[in-house]
């Protein structure tokens, strides 16, 4: 089995506790913290992506959002610096979702 599957497996598992009315102060605090540092850690690798955003965005005079729209159009053509670009927006926007589905979840 692999680990995700048990990660998923054990979630669930406590998912159901829950449900049936089980509480627990220790899993509570658990979960709380490794929220915050999933966030956190998060955080921290979607700042090193923006600094090579920003590097692309000062290098050809464009914002990524825009540079993006228009290399998926395919006026920008297939440079190699294009294509590091558009996975380092990919990655940016990626990480930005699940930041925002843990914030919605926070809340």
């Amino acid at each position: 089995m692999s680990t995700q599957t048990s990660t998923l497996d054990k979630l669930h598992l406590l998912e159901s506790l829950y449900r049936q009315g089980y509480q627990s102060d220790v899993v509570d605090l658990t979960l709380d913290k490794i929220l915050s540092m999933e966030n956190a850690q998060m955080r921290q690798e979607l700042n090193l992506i923006e600094v090579h955003l920003l590097a692309f965005e000062k290098q050809y005079l464009m914002f990524s959002a825009d540079f993006y729209r228009r290399f998926r159009e395919g006026e920008l053509g297939d440079g190699a610096d294009f294509f590091e670009w558009s996975a380092y927006y990919d990655m940016a926007q990626s990480l930005s979702q699940r930041m925002k589905t843990m914030d919605r979840m926070a809340a």
